[in-house]
């Protein structure tokens, strides 16, 4: 582990009404970042939650030195949440998993093997627990993600990924929505990044609600998918 504990990572979680788990999740990074590194910050984006989150982030982060909070004062989406995150983050590497809890974050030291020979580990969900439909969502959407953009991922969507922060230094972000795992990803990969995939255990919601098969964020995605096409591909 002598090698892993010199990474320097950041770690961010994007939360919208997530008082039940913020807590959860923030004490598994608290558990597993000193393992495998001596550099590590935490970030929690509090995307204009109407419940206790911003009260329960804004208590651990008095509590722990290397936690800080940014607070959304309006919800501005999952895209503008993740955003934040990275351009927040001042480490050499930067991680995110949603605030719901539905990854171990004991799974992301597995993640560092790739670090040396690649830019971006992107995670799938290994027996996704959600409901069918959503299930066939995410299928329907990584296809024709994959297909408009020449990728091959398995899991476009998966909220377990590992980037190169110096990626995002010459990358202009604009989905504000849930169309941003792909956007950075098929920017990333025209710009020649090498992308990983691996594995990882998926979990159900023990609390809270998701927005993951809401109508309207699944409209969102495509409007947005459909409007930026072009200028991903073309840029």
């Amino acid at each position: 582990m002598s090698e892993s504990r010199r990474i320097s990572i950041s770690v961010f979680f994007p939360c919208r009404n997530e008082q039940d788990n913020i807590e959860r999740v923030v004490g598994g990074a608290l558990a597993v970042l000193p393992a495998i590194s001596d550099d590590y910050e935490i970030i929690v984006v509090d995307d204009g939650s109407t419940d206790r989150t911003a009260e329960i982030a804004d208590r651990l982060a008095a509590e722990h030195p290397c936690l800080r909070v940014i607070h959304h004062p309006v919800n501005r989406g999952y895209g503008g949440a993740l955003q934040s995150g990275f351009r927040a983050a001042t480490k050499d590497w930067v991680f995110y998993t949603d605030g719901d809890g539905q990854f171990d974050l004991g799974e992301l030291p597995g993640l560092l093997r790739w670090i040396d020979d690649y830019d971006i580990v992107s995670c799938y969900r290994i027996r996704r627990q959600d409901s069918r439909r959503r299930r066939f969502y995410g299928w329907a959407w990584s296809t024709l993600v994959n297909w408009i953009f020449g990728l091959r991922l398995r899991d476009v969507d998966c909220a377990f990924k590992l980037y190169r922060r110096e990626i995002f230094d010459r990358m202009a972000l604009h989905s504000q929505g849930a169309l941003i795992d792909a956007e950075i990803l098929a920017r990333a990969h025209r710009a020649g990044r090498r992308i990983a995939q691996q594995g990882v255990h998926h979990y159900p919601r023990t609390a809270g609600q998701s927005s993951g098969s809401n109508p309207r964020v699944i409209l969102r995605a495509f409007k947005e998918l459909y409007r930026l096409r072009r200028r991903i591909l073309c840029e």
